[in-house]
């Protein structure tokens, strides 16, 4: 069985864009195949209609998700996507004990897992789930 790792979670807006009046955030958490727990902020467009496309986000690499990759996820939740950035293993909020490293195996599953987490989100349309990798992450993905 794995044990899945307690995250210090922030509660306050500290992202370094200004926060959407049009899309809902929320901090969310899953676990890849590794057994890392890995953060991620969740951005749902207000107003929406049964199911949403949904797309995973992450990078630039050694960037964390209050950058970049939480700026594309908000701005294509503001264009009716459902969408979550998240950090990879070993980053930012995530988990994983050795910090600030970087596996291409593991950070594949990150991606691999973010999918998985929207598959099984009720308010996404399964059959419309994709990836996005800022720079780095998206050499690898």
């Amino acid at each position: 069985m794995i044990k899945i790792e307690e995250l210090k979670l922030t509660n306050e807006w500290d992202k370094t864009f200004p926060q959407s009046d049009k899309v809902d955030h929320s901090k969310v958490t899953f676990v890849n195949r590794y057994g890392i727990t890995l953060a991620a902020d969740m951005y749902i467009p207000k107003e929406n209609d049964g199911k949403l496309p949904a797309i995973a986000v992450s990078g630039p690499f050694g960037a964390v998700k209050e950058q970049c990759s939480g700026l594309y996820a908000q701005e294509l939740a503001e264009r009716g996507f459902l969408t979550i950035a998240f950090d990879p293993s070993f980053t930012g909020e995530s988990g994983g004990n050795v910090r600030y490293m970087a596996s291409p195996d593991i950070n594949t599953e990150d991606f691999m897992a973010a999918v998985d987490y929207l598959y099984m989100n009720e308010k996404a349309d399964e059959n419309r789930i994709g990836i996005l990798g800022i720079c780095g992450w998206g050499g690898w993905q």
